[in-house]
């Protein structure tokens, strides 16, 4: 059982890259938020990172910097996470004008490799166009994208992009595609904002209520929300957020009997694959608990035993797992 433990956990460390780091000598690609910049790095170690909005900052009230505009004309790709941040609206403005010659990627340029939107099914049953890349799928849509500008600016080094972009593709599927198996069937969740339903929805897992239905909307009062979380599987908030949220969120666990699953929607380090694992690892780790937590699920604590499970059951089911490793 221990050989058999340690020979998972080396799996695991296989299957996640050491950390990009954000300065490279290759093609200058400006991602508009962190998360973004953690695909890009990730999916093409060779090529160098910047991202436009600061970490800590809400990227809904930023505004570009004229040091910024000045970085974005010298960028040969610039990824957006669709382009309804203002940053991003000001990025198409300014390509209109020809300030940027660079190509930037929008949501157009997604879905034509598999991206999509979610239903807020809790608000009118509009697109939700918050925390898109927290869902694998779009994330490897997103690399897909810039897999194929960066070629059109760099033809020199497609090759290059090809295989790093193929590697990419083929590690977040695998760990998707073996934690999809451990998912509930059927499960629902009430979540603290719109952009934790993309860490949810790919699982299979819908998101019924939101606490903060959108952006410009106040929060919901948590005795309001107590009959639908009694009837969900969970609740789900960020550790990034707001701490009247977070507190939010507790509450409704502790009323609703609940369990309460952390995840991070913006982070400001380390690799993309990382984050999917614990997100998902917290998320999983609270739907087997059951039962009322007082307290968060803890990342750190839930992640091994979920990323072991989906290795093991990756390995089952015969996901590209095997590829990967040999490479």
């Amino acid at each position: 059982m221990r050989k058999a433990l340690v020979l998972t956990l080396i799996l695991l460390t296989a299957l996640i890259p050491s950390k990009g780091v954000h300065a490279q000598s290759g093609p200058l690609v400006v991602a508009t938020i962190e998360p973004l910049a953690s695909i890009v790095q990730e999916a093409f170690p060779g090529v160098e990172v910047k991202v436009i909005v600061p970490p800590g900052v809400d990227p809904h009230d930023y505004q570009l910097t004229a040091e910024q505009v000045e970085l974005l004309s010298q960028a040969k790709v610039i990824v957006t996470t669709g382009g309804h941040l203002p940053v991003e609206k000001k990025i198409a403005e300014l390509e209109g004008e020809g300030t940027i010659t660079g190509e930037a990627l929008f949501v157009d340029d997604y879905m034509k490799y598999g991206f999509h939107y979610a239903k807020e099914y809790w608000y009118n049953g509009k697109d939700n166009p918050h925390g898109v890349w927290l869902d694998p799928y779009n994330a490897i849509a997103i690399a897909e994208a810039t897999e194929k500008a960066l070629i059109e600016e760099d033809p020199a080094n497609a090759v290059t992009y090809e295989r790093d972009f193929e590697k990419f593709r083929e590690r977040v599927l695998a760990i998707a595609e073996a934690y999809k198996a451990l998912a509930p069937k059927n499960a629902t969740a009430v979540i603290q904002m719109p952009p934790d339903e993309y860490a949810l929805d790919w699982l299979g897992i819908k998101a019924v209520a939101s606490i903060k239905p959108e952006e410009e909307v106040p929060a919901i009062g948590v005795d309001r929300l107590v009959p639908t979380a009694e009837k969900s599987s969970l609740i789900v908030y960020g550790s990034d957020s707001p701490e009247q949220l977070k507190n939010a969120a507790i509450e409704l666990s502790q009323k609703s009997g609940k369990p309460l699953a952390e995840i991070t929607v913006f982070w400001t380090s380390g690799n993309y694959t990382g984050w999917l694992i614990k997100n998902t690892a917290s998320i999983l780790g609270a739907v087997s608990k059951g039962g009322v937590v007082k307290e968060p699920i803890k990342t750190e604590s839930s992640v091994g035993t979920y990323a072991i499970l989906s290795l093991i059951t990756g390995i089952v089911l015969g996901t590209a797992l095997g590829v990967i490793l040999k490479k």
